[in-house]
């Protein structure tokens, strides 16, 4: 099939790359042009194990192709996904002014077998209303097609190409059809629904999970309070077929583009509808709460920050990526220098995209060695394989104090336990003092 995709984000590139893959023609628009001649020489504008290899394999193949020219891009497609970013407004909703400028933009160069999928995130209703926009601009009756994606950072490869399952909602059957095709490759479980369970889907499913992060979260708190150990606790009940092993790691709390923007979407469609949802909110309060645990406990320890060296090791949202949209590092810096601790912060890829944001008022290291060198503390922020690997012994020797607060539970107790002097404080878990 012809498919154009219009926007080479995280979601746009990796669904492009991905059907490319399986055997279909893929154009990728975008009116960034910087961003399109980097695609052009095989060069990802972002960061993800694998895209980059399945992007220059399918290029020299001629199945993926990039352009900044809609009309280009549009001839002959078949499907049009769009997938730009839906980002948050300023009430809580989802900021639909670059899907609605988007379709737009198409609507002169559509015909009437054109089927319009949307894969952004978009809230109940929204492919109504982008249908009717474009039918009044260009005077036929258009196929519109929910198709939410499930991508999670650091395995949209993977999460593509043996997805869960795909959901796709339309009204029109052959359009539905015809996209249950263009998938059928996948060879993956396929659910066709009306257009507006569709679009619920996604937030349901994302708003389910962070709830289930922030769960587990209170319930670290209270582990510790009580003297359990979270980590067990929740492999207990994970046992549990009805519960499920998943996202019942305790830490400091979600990020990234999609949890915290989709919980609160979900919240302002249901104040929009006369819905409360109680359960939402304390979800996003237990969330922000989390987010400041490690200074919380660092302020307990010493007192003050005043004058403390702080290493922070880890800044993107999660591992193997490098995106800092709502990263716990980001309040977690920004409390430490108002407090008047000294921060030197270390990320193997995301350095950049943290200094754009926090700025220079903490500094980055080159290395872990160089972060925590004569070190007050050192807060673990994100779970990198490095940092989960790295030698105890060895780093708090560098350190001017033996002292580790680990947001993300990941060194390996026995690893502490070896040491010949460490105060050790994990979230929900008994701290190691030696």
């Amino acid at each position: 099939m012809k498919i154009t995709v219009l926007g080479t984000g995280y979601v746009g590139l990796s669904t492009g790359v991905c059907l490319s893959q399986i055997g279909h023609h893929v154009t990728c628009m975008d009116i960034m042009e910087q961003k399109i001649n980097q695609l052009k020489q095989g060069i990802s504008p972002i960061y993800e194990p694998g895209l980059e290899d399945l992007l220059t394999s399918n290029m020299a193949d001629g199945r993926l192709n990039f352009t900044t020219s809609l009309s280009e891009s549009l001839a002959d497609a078949e499907i049009i996904i769009i997938a730009v970013g839906t980002p948050q407004g300023d009430d809580g909703s989802a900021d639909l002014s670059y899907l609605v400028q988007a379709a737009k933009d198409i609507s002169s160069y559509l015909t009437s077998q054109s089927i319009i999928v949307i894969k952004s995130t978009v809230p109940v209703g929204t492919n109504d209303y982008i249908g009717k926009l474009i039918e009044d601009t260009c005077g036929f009756k258009v196929k519109m097609v929910s198709n939410p994606e499930f991508l999670r950072q650091g395995s949209a490869i993977e999460d593509t190409l043996k997805a869960d399952r795909i959901i796709i909602g339309s009204e029109d059957v052959d359009a539905a059809r015809k996209i249950h095709e263009m998938y059928r490759p996948l060879n993956v479980p396929v659910l066709l629904t009306s257009t507006r369970s569709a679009e619920m889907i996604k937030y349901a499913s994302n708003a389910f999970l962070a709830t289930k992060i922030s769960y587990i979260n209170e319930i670290a708190n209270l582990c510790e309070a009580v003297g359990a150990d979270v980590t067990d606790v929740a492999k207990g009940m994970g046992k549990d077929k009805r519960i499920g092993e998943p996202f019942l790691s305790a830490g400091i709390g979600y990020g990234g583009s999609c949890f915290p923007k989709d919980v609160k979407a979900l919240l302002h469609t249901a104040g929009v509808n006369g819905v409360k949802f109680p359960l939402l909110k304390e979800t996003i309060a237990i969330n922000e709460y989390q987010r400041e645990l490690l200074v919380t406990k660092a302020l307990k320890r010493f007192g003050g920050l005043k004058g403390k060296k702080i290493a922070m090791l880890g800044l993107a949202f999660k591992p193997e990526t490098d995106d800092m949209r709502e990263a716990p590092s980001i309040p977690i810096a920004n409390l430490l220098t108002k407090y008047g601790a000294e921060v030197i912060a270390y990320d193997p890829i995301a350095k950049e995209n943290a200094r754009r944001i926090i700025g220079d008022s903490i500094k980055y290291a080159g290395s872990v060695e160089e972060a925590v060198y004569e070190a007050d503390a050192v807060l673990i922020v994100t779970e990198w394989k490095e940092i989960k690997e790295i030698d105890v012994s060895e780093m708090i020797r560098k350190m001017k104090e033996p002292i580790i607060f680990d947001g993300r539970n990941c060194l390996a107790e026995e690893k502490i336990r070896n040491c010949t002097s460490v105060e050790y404080y994990p979230i929900g878990k008994p701290p190691i003092i030696i």
